[in-house]
């Protein structure tokens, strides 16, 4: 339901790892698996996502 150009991927606080690192310390080491998991909701590959989130966090913060 979100457009493309809306997305963003962060972690979570210190506290919330994702699945399969539940009960550890999280940090931005597994936003990948968040990445992956918007993959499959969408039916779509992980480097097509990683690509998109890129793109937008370029464009928010105002990086060329």
């Amino acid at each position: 339901m979100i457009p493309d150009d809306r997305i963003l991927i962060e972690t979570d606080c210190p506290y919330l790892a994702p699945e399969p690192h539940r009960g550890t310390r999280n940090d931005s080491r597994n936003v990948v698996y968040i990445a992956e998991k918007i993959a499959e909701i969408r039916g779509t590959d992980l480097e097509e996502i990683a690509k998109i989130t890129y793109e937008n966090a370029k464009s928010i913060f105002r990086i060329e």
